[in-house]
């Protein structure tokens, strides 16, 4: 096949090569084809090298793309490339940091440098845990801030507003602000205010002026919400507009406090990450920003001749200032569309994009405020458009601009985005495209009853054999009847379904699978929170530690009632079968074996299924997850939210069923567009997080206080954040933005459907709805093509492996005793511990838990509580011994393990001395230069008993003794 002719702008954008020049590349119009032909024209008319031309993206599969791409442009192979920098934003400048940053943080007072074996955090989940392991001692170092952590109910919720921050370019020293970086915390005060006066002004009634838009915003307004100092209704209410005073007063408030906290907050942070050798990305880039900005000798080295940037409008304020930073000339490209800006939860900034040219010139002076940094021009700069659309029929083209201007609310007023902007033109010859909107109460089966509607309908006809590339010579009427020998009516294969919401895939999805319709699940899914991991991590639970809770869920899942279940749980008369089940389950060696025997138990065959074992057992490549392990990763996930990357396998002729965020950059012949109901898609609001919030506009604010001017102390929403709030007009272009999106990944057909609360999405499309009886039908789909995921399960004999500190231990002794208080009363009370040493509101309900907490009071170190501990052993083939540490009270001199027990007795304490020895040699590895102790703590009776440890061969030999 011939390689494409790029057309006139895809040339120009190829040839001009030195200048400063601002892409628009619409949806669809070949910006990968014109970024690589540009880099392959650089190398061929020029004497630049690779190590000369910077390309970022932003995922590893885009860079990985464009290395491919220009490898088959020019003389260069593959592993010529491997080394270039072509490269996403946060690997490129970890591997700056890495090279040239070991000093960098003291320029911002902290002592620790950068080691070459730094960590990059990029698993949320993590980044959290480490946060929260952080803020449990915070509070303990700073007294002055009592107040400000008051108003949390779990302080990690910062770790996100502190790499918001960092996304601004904000950081900290250990006086200060880097480069008086502080400014965006005090917000924009003009700006703020030119929009309320907007929002403020009177209407226009029939008998005269009617309240603002921000007089409605606050009409129900209740100062007894509110701490004693809040001002009235009466005072707020200026009628019929909110009085300007009370806006002012608001908006002045003193925020000493505030910044003084977020402050401490980010540096010490900062500071304990690299003590503990690991970065998050924000954190990373903005080391790298202080790098490159503090150190002019490393820019002069790093810097390159022509840098590019794909996916521009992705991009946020740090990494734009970096790229300025990295470039030696003015041969600066940035490429992007504003029509696909979509992840502004990730910080990112559009108006990188749509002010392109006044935050070139702005953000070179603020870089060259101190000393000169950008040394080449700035002031002229080309935009080159990319209109010609290849993917999609100009109707549907058409029919997708409206998309940016249907307001979200009834209210909203929304101007053309477009206006003075040129449109997407098509390519293609052929617009058979048909657009329809449907809606039914059932819209799962509205879905399916469409897609059997559209399957095999020549209504419906799309591409159904290659698109070659079309002869140059031949007459538009030639061209369009090569293209309509090529349409066929379309297959399961051809349809995209797309949602604003993962939780209306997974509904989908099952419901297809009930009626045996080939669906593809792809992207991104809460898979700790499915029915699926719900039940292996009750088995775990209960394989682990007999845990009620987690034969809570069994019970229910077999169809106990709640009485009877009741009643099992309190006299622990479990059903036979399960007991074997549990004793069975408890023989398994591996996480993956342990997984697969629970599914096959209950039938559970789901793709979730898969990719809940392919996931859990992929974690480490060269040891399995214990139980434990897996148990504290699945509850870390659940409460997080997270989302897993999986695709469903039912054949190669299915459906795919993607949200629409991880269907950006993607094309298929049909799109429907689902869930395009109230309250879903657009969506409105944010859900409740951090009590401290960033806005461009209010900069850093608090949405709760602390009070005792009342009667009683309490935490109150805070009065002057909730009314700004409150009369600032929401903003939903990034959700009209997400319609377009979705709206241009279709290439032949686009449908709509809702079900009985269309939004107004739905409602603002200028096409009717339908209302439909859906009578979707069973069917049975040949799915030998089926790929279904495999797990291989280890050979414990023959490669590396990781065992529960439990696994070395003797729980024959345990047969011994009689009597005991049960594992649930043993959990309450590490749960209680847990909580009161990371300093939560919780009070000891059991003299055992008093015990504990007394024992925490007398402790006048760090405490870190839950701590994983993993100790390689010496033999062959490598075994890792894993356990959880209760507590850890760290001093300057001293660090003490702490394990407690429940047990009446100390008939196992011999087997608690094997467990604490493995945190013992951990410990004595981490703090190699203070001494260790390891201890039992005996709740019932409140006696600490220090254990003399065993070697690490006696542990190896306990290991591979006991365990075969």
């Amino acid at each position: 096949m011939s390689e494409p002719t790029p057309n006139e702008n895809q040339q120009r954008l190829i040839e001009s090569t030195d200048g400063i020049y601002r892409v628009d590349a619409g949806a669809g119009t070949g910006k990968t084809f014109g970024i690589t032909r540009r880099y392959a024209h650089i190398l061929d008319s020029t004497d630049a090298t690779p190590e000369d031309i910077l390309l970022v993206t932003f995922t590893r599969n885009a860079a990985r793309e464009m290395r491919e791409r220009i490898v088959q442009q020019t003389d260069y192979d593959l592993r010529e490339l491997q080394g270039a920098p072509i490269s996403t934003f946060h690997a490129y400048c970890f591997r700056l940091l890495r090279r040239y940053g070991h000093t960098v943080p003291e320029t911002l007072g902290i002592d620790d440098q950068i080691p070459d074996s730094i960590d990059l955090i990029e698993e949320p989940v993590r980044e959290r845990q480490l946060f929260q392991r952080f803020m449990s001692t915070f509070a303990d170092d700073h007294p002055e801030h009592a107040d400000m952590l008051r108003i949390f109910r779990d302080p990690a919720t910062l770790h996100a507003l502190v790499g918001e921050l960092a996304a601004k370019g904000v950081i900290p020293t250990r006086d200060g602000w880097f480069r008086s970086t502080a400014g965006p915390l005090h917000g924009d005060r003009e700006a703020f205010f030119d929009t309320v006066a907007d929002a403020n002004a009177p209407g226009e009634g029939a008998s005269g002026p009617t309240n603002s838009d921000a007089r409605g915003s606050v009409s129900g307004w209740d100062a007894s919400e509110y701490a004693p100092d809040a001002p009235s209704k009466a005072e707020v209410h200026d009628d019929p507009q909110v009085d300007l005073g009370v806006i002012e007063r608001a908006y002045d408030e003193d925020r000493t406090a505030l910044v003084a906290f977020v402050h401490d907050v980010y540096h010490e942070y900062l500071a304990y990450a690299l003590r503990n050798d690991y970065l998050t990305q924000g954190l990373m880039l903005a080391l790298a920003f202080v790098m490159l900005c503090d150190r002019p000798v490393v820019r002069e080295q790093v810097a390159h001749e022509y840098v590019m940037i794909d996916e521009f409008q992705d991009t946020n304020e740090l990494q734009f200032k970096i790229a300025l930073l990295l470039a030696d000339t003015n041969n600066l490209c940035v490429v992007g569309d504003w029509k696909q800006s979509i992840y502004g939860f990730q910080h990112t900034s559009v108006e990188n994009i749509t002010a392109f040219d006044d935050r070139l010139e702005r953000f070179t002076r603020e870089l060259n405020a101190d000393r000169t940094r950008i040394d080449y021009p700035v002031e002229s700069v080309t935009t080159i458009p990319l209109y010609e659309n290849y993917r999609s029929s100009a109707s549907i083209l058409e029919f997708a601009e409206q998309s940016l201007s249907i307001p979200a609310t009834y209210s909203e007023d929304v101007d053309d985005p477009l206006a003075g902007e040129r449109s997407l033109a098509a390519t293609n010859h052929v617009d058979n495209a048909r657009i329809d909107a449907y809606h039914a109460s059932n819209e799962h089966e509205l879905l399916l009853d469409r897609i059997q509607l559209v399957v095999g309908n020549d209504d419906y006809a799309v591409e159904v054999t290659d698109d070659p590339q079309p002869d140059p010579d031949a007459t538009a009427a030639q061209q369009e009847a090569a293209e309509r020998e090529r349409l066929g009516a379309p297959s399961y294969g051809d349809i995209a379904v797309f949602t604003r919401t993962r939780a209306f895939a997974r509904e989908f999805l099952a419901v297809a699978d009930e009626y045996g319709v080939p669906v593809a699940y792809e992207g991104g899914v809460e898979l700790f929170d499915t029915p699926e991991a719900k039940l292996a991590l009750a088995w775990l639970r209960i394989a682990e530690s007999n845990a009620r809770r987690g034969w809570a869920v069994v019970l229910e899942r077999a169809g106990y009632s709640f009485d009877r279940t009741e009643t099992i749980l309190d006299t622990e008369a479990y059903p036979d079968a399960m007991v074997q089940f549990r004793e069975e389950l408890a023989a398994i060696d591996t996480l993956g074996g342990f997984l697969r025997r629970v599914f096959d138990r209950y039938g559970r065959t789901s793709a979730y299924a898969d990719a809940l074992v392919d996931h859990l057992t992929s974690l480490y490549e060269t040891s399995t997850l214990t139980r434990g392990e897996a148990i504290q990763y699945i509850e870390a996930n659940l409460t997080a939210g997270t989302t897993v990357e999986i695709e469903t396998s039912p054949g190669e002729d299915a459906v795919t069923l993607q949200t629409i965020h991880g269907a950006k950059g993607l094309e298929y012949p049909i799109v429907m567009l689902a869930n395009l109901n109230d309250r879903a898609f657009p969506h409105y609001g944010q859900p409740p997080g951090c009590p401290i919030v960033y806005d461009d506009e209010l900069g850093l604010r608090q949405t709760r206080a602390y009070s005792d001017a009342g009667a009683h102390p309490h935490v109150y929403p805070h009065w002057p954040t909730k009314l700004l709030q409150s009369i600032q007009p929401s903003t939903y272009d990034e959700e009209r933005r997400l319609l377009y999106v979705a709206m241009t990944r279709a290439k032949r057909h686009l449908l709509f459907t809702a079900g009985d609360d269309p939004s107004r999405f739905m409602d603002g499309l200028s096409i009717d709805a339908t209302t439909v009886e859906p009578a979707p039908e069973h069917v049975t789909v040949d799915r030998d093509a089926a790929t279904p995921f495999e797990t291989t399960i280890p050979d414990s004999s023959t490669v590396p492996r990781r065992l529960s500190v439990h696994d070395i231990m003797d729980d024959s002794v345990y047969e011994e005793r009689d009597g005991g208080r049960g594992t649930d009363f043993g959990t309450d009370v590490h749960d209680f511990a847990e909580a009161y040493a990371l300093d939560e509101p919780v009070e000891p309900s059991n003299d055992d838990e008093r015990a504990v907490a007394t024992l925490i009071d007398d402790l006048d170190g760090e405490l870190i509580p839950e701590e994983p501990a993993l100790l390689p052993l010496p033999g062959d083939p490598q075994v890792t011994l894993a356990g959880i540490i209760d507590l850890v009270h760290v001093t300057a001199d001293s660090v003490e393990i702490i394990d407690y027990k429940t047990d009446p007795d100390r008939l196992a304490h011999d087997e608690y001395r094997t467990q604490l020895s493995v945190y013992y040699h951990v410990l004595a590895s981490v703090y190699p230069d203070r001494s260790i102790q390891a201890t039992v703590f005996y709740t019932q009776t409140a006696t600490s008993v220090t254990v003399d440890p065993v070697s690490i061969d006696e542990l190896d030999r306990l290991s591979r003794g006991r365990h075969h």
